[in-house]
């Protein structure tokens, strides 16, 4: 037979569970407080929730990780066309932080009151580039695209892309638009283009240079006077952001505008204020 306590050290017990019950009570209570009680580390378990615009998609992984050693924050990047992140930030998606590929589609999300515009920062200018997997399918020009050997001509949707848009415009104003219009295939944004033509499913894909420069294949620059700028901005959304949240966001923008940012931002092809175009034609080996 087990030996059964007392009732002394019964009640004991008792007093003893309740005293953790209610040490634990305490415990959480002080967690699930207000953006002034709480810790670091829960502020650090919520990452900032980043909509970015796809050609950003190598150049803001390595910001990402950047930031994150230097603030102990990490970032979640949602890439896609910038239309549509628009069209999902102005319906209440709780992102922090929304970085285009074109100022105006952060204007809009601000007059939408999705968006603080005070916070509202242009980072980058964009360029386009034609591209081909094999150096002798590379076309000099952008008029060159109305030959037919082209059967395939790859370009992100202009409907919401910002980099689709501009192609569409280069190959207007150049006179090709007519000719190549038959023979467009669209990406849902810049990378699923790039994709098209890294597969065989395009001869040549107009995508951008940021995206280029990193894959293995042959480029050339389109002239930038045959399109509007791709003026890139990014601003602190109210989806996501409160309190402690909001201002770490705000670190993410400035942080991009740093120097530690900028650097990032040029080995990736983007023009930062002041500086003159990169040269015309180039070739990332596998």
């Amino acid at each position: 037979m087990s030996a059964r306590s007392s009732p002394a050290t019964d009640r004991r017990r008792a007093l003893l569970l309740v005293a953790l019950v209610a040490a634990l009570g305490c415990d959480k209570s002080a967690g699930s407080g207000s953006g002034d009680t709480r810790g670091d580390g829960a502020r650090k378990g919520e990452p900032l929730r980043v909509a970015a615009a796809a050609d950003l998609a190598l150049a803001f992984k390595e910001v990402g990780s950047a930031f994150e050693k230097e603030s102990g924050k990490r970032v979640d990047f949602s890439f896609g066309s910038t239309g549509l992140l628009a069209k999902q930030i102005a319906e209440g998606a709780p992102f922090d932080v929304f970085a285009a590929a074109n100022v105006s589609f952060v204007d809009d999300v601000v007059r939408e009151g999705a968006c603080l515009g005070e916070s509202k920062a242009l980072y980058a200018k964009g360029r386009i580039v034609l591209w081909a997997k094999d150096p002798w399918l590379l076309p000099k020009d952008i008029t060159d695209l109305a030959d037919p050997k082209y059967a395939k001509v790859a370009m992100a949707n202009p409907e919401h892309a910002p980099y689709g848009r501009a192609a569409r415009e280069a190959l207007t104003r150049s006179g090709a638009w007519a000719t190549v219009q038959p023979r467009a295939v669209y990406g849902e944004n810049v990378q699923q283009t790039l994709m098209f033509a890294r597969s065989g499913n395009a001869d040549v894909a107009i995508v951008a240079l940021s995206l280029a420069v990193t894959s293995p294949g042959n480029y050339t620059l389109v002239d930038s006077s045959l399109h509007e700028p791709l003026d890139q901005a990014l601003v602190v959304c109210n989806g996501g952001s409160k309190g402690a949240k909001a201002n770490e966001a705000r670190k993410f923008v400035e942080f991009v505008g740093s120097d530690a940012g900028r650097s990032i931002m040029k080995r990736f092809g983007f023009l930062l204020p002041g500086e003159t175009a990169p040269p015309t034609t180039g070739t990332r080996s596998p």
